[in-house]
């Protein structure tokens, strides 16, 4: 069982005279998605928002001059996601080029230590020889792990775009847009963006310090767009301006045939062209074999992949992280099953679905926890959160939440009207984890469930799939899918265009049993490719439907060198 969602066009408020210059139905797109002025589609690096903006970038900046000064021995603390590796990766890469030279990585084993700088990861540093502790993507709330290093006499920079909590940690300095006081507008900068956004502050710095010789030349910190594209789209951040300036950079970067080896190998291992790459490739493709080696290994590998050198290493980077990756999706389909039949046993009809899906098997993975609750919350449109085993009578867990309910600030009510049933939590408006005491699980339900009530109206609870309403025939093409692809970067907040159409049943088939093969006939008589993934096999092929409503994307399809338009289904209402 799964729901069924509503298929609803998005409002198009009036259409400012300053996209004039698009197509219609490109105007009619940008309009619905908020764009009133062409200074919201700005891609150049010139039009990036200032990093004097950014709360204490100026006190950073003080102690990475002073680590250069010295050469201090910096260890950099990273997440074991694709922003975190990314993030490491920038960083790293970055302050190399700008003549540090005593830099290396920590990133937390999932499994040994868990999330961020904890008090493990702060001791190990520190026995390292740490003399600064750099934290990407992670720190605002590493409050007892900054508090050790900070006693053992090591100084701690924190960058992170994570909410900070009540507390914030006594680092020397803290750049991190959602910190409070910051003015900087775009607080959706993944943490990737921070790091970069940190490097291009202190090379200005070194700039004006006259720093930049014939034997330490300026960097063009540019070379690292491909890193920041790759981790902003991973990490599934709001795709504002700022954050669309940065993916179309990076993209430019790698489509011009600039991309650093270990990104080149993962576009090749992933059987994409670096030519023609698009964010959705960054999110679907190239991001779930980096973030393969966080959930079943380390993300060690990862970042090895992406700081390579040369192609033949990251090629065998890359084939390690590829081959995880398939180990990855047989996991997570063999708990799919076991959480879809859990779901069955429970046998509620859809009007009687509750209001949270909180899902435990003491055997499950706990790397790949997050994929699950993803997948489970896109088929019954409800906040999801599947927890694994973790130490000594823990269970980790990992919540997807729906648009309108912000799980983090769910979780953190929870923690304050029931003191104690959550031991740590962190997060974003869409996703979060979390850890339990394994005891506790039931009541940790109930309170949930309890405490989403409040919040969970029947509107919310209702799946709706928006659509840019009807195309054209003439629309039908290669040429305006090409246009459509340079309209984007899409991604999170600024999605995709998905239009609707009836179209008449030619032909229809199943491929290797879940992929429904359609070709279809327009009301002018044309034909069309379509393609529907992961169909319901059940329901489909049906020879007694001739005439169907379908919510689609538009897309290239590149066979033998030959292009022609694919439309790729979203959605399959049957008429008649």
């Amino acid at each position: 069982m799964s729901i069924t969602k509503e298929l609803q066009r998005r409002a198009v408020p009036a259409i400012s005279a300053e996209l004039a210059q698009y197509h219609p139905v490109i105007q009619r797109i940008y309009a619905s998605r908020g764009i009133e002025s062409s200074m919201q589609l700005a891609r150049g690096a010139a039009q990036l928002l200032p990093f004097t903006l950014l709360k204490g970038i100026s006190a950073a900046v003080t102690l990475l001059i002073e680590a250069l000064q010295q050469q201090q021995h910096i260890v950099i603390v990273g997440d074991f996601d694709a922003d975190g590796a990314t993030s490491t990766a920038t960083l790293l890469a970055g302050l190399k080029s700008l003549g540090f030279k005593r830099v290396e990585y920590l990133v937390p084993n999932r499994f040994e230590y868990g999330y961020g700088l904890s008090v493990e990861m702060a001791e190990i540093a520190v026995a390292q020889g740490a003399q600064l502790i750099v934290t990407v993507d992670n720190g605002i709330s590493a409050i007892d792990g900054i508090a050790l290093a900070k006693k053992m006499g090591v100084k701690v920079l924190v960058t992170d775009h994570h909410l900070p909590g009540n507390e914030l940690p006594d680092a020397d300095a803290i750049v991190n847009p959602n910190q409070p006081g910051c003015d900087f507008p775009s607080k959706q900068l993944a943490g990737v963006g921070v790091a970069f956004y940190l490097l291009l502050a202190l090379r200005s710095e070194l700039r004006s310090q006259a720093y930049f010789t014939e034997t330490q030349p300026e960097p063009n910190l540019a070379d690292l767009l491909d890193l920041v594209a790759l981790g902003t789209v991973a990490d599934v951040v709001p795709l504002d301006t700022n954050n669309r300036i940065l993916v179309h950079q990076g993209l430019q970067r790698i489509r011009s045939g600039k991309a650093r080896p270990g990104i080149q190998a993962l576009i090749d291992v992933a059987n994409r062209k670096a030519e023609k790459l698009t964010a959705q490739d960054f999110g679907f493709a190239l991001a779930p074999r980096l973030n393969a080696a966080g959930r079943l290994d380390d993300m060690g590998l990862g970042i090895s992949c992406l700081l390579a050198p040369d192609l033949p290493r990251a090629r065998m980077y890359a084939a390690e992280l590829d081959s995880l990756n398939v180990e990855r999706r047989e996991i997570e389909q063999g708990m799919q099953q076991e959480a879809q039949a859990y779901l069955l046993r429970l046998s509620f009809a859809s009007d009687e679905l509750p209001d949270t899906l909180c899902l435990y098997q003491s055997d499950w993975h706990q790397g790949v926890i997050g994929i699950l609750a993803g997948r489970i919350k896109e088929q019954y449109h409800r906040p999801v959160l599947v927890f694994a085993q973790g130490d000594e009578g823990e269970l980790k867990g990992s919540a997807r939440s729906i648009p309108g309910l912000h799980i983090r600030d769910l979780l953190d009510e929870v923690s304050t009207q029931y003191p104690g049933l959550i031991k740590k939590f962190g997060g974003h408006a869409m996703a979060a984890g979390l850890t339990i005491a394994e005891e506790r699980f039931e009541t940790f339900k109930l309170a949930l469930n309890f405490v989403a009530k409040k919040y969970l109206t029947p509107e919310l609870l209702t799946a709706v799939l928006f659509t840019d309403g009807d195309l054209s025939s003439d629309c039908l093409s290669v040429p305006f899918a090409r246009l459509l692809q340079q309209a984007g970067p899409w991604g999170q907040a600024f999605p995709e265009p998905v239009f609707e159409g009836e179209f008449v049943i030619r032909q229809q088939r199943l491929l290797a049993d879940k992929h429904l093969k359609l070709m279809l006939e327009s009301s002018d008589g044309n034909l069309v490719d379509a393609i529907w993934f992961n169909a319901d096999n059940k329901a489909w092929p049906d020879a007694n439907v001739k005439k169907i409503r379908v919510a689609y994307q538009l897309d290239i399809n590149d066979y033998r060198d030959q292009q022609s338009v694919q439309l790729i289904v979203r959605l399959i209402e049957k008429i008649g």
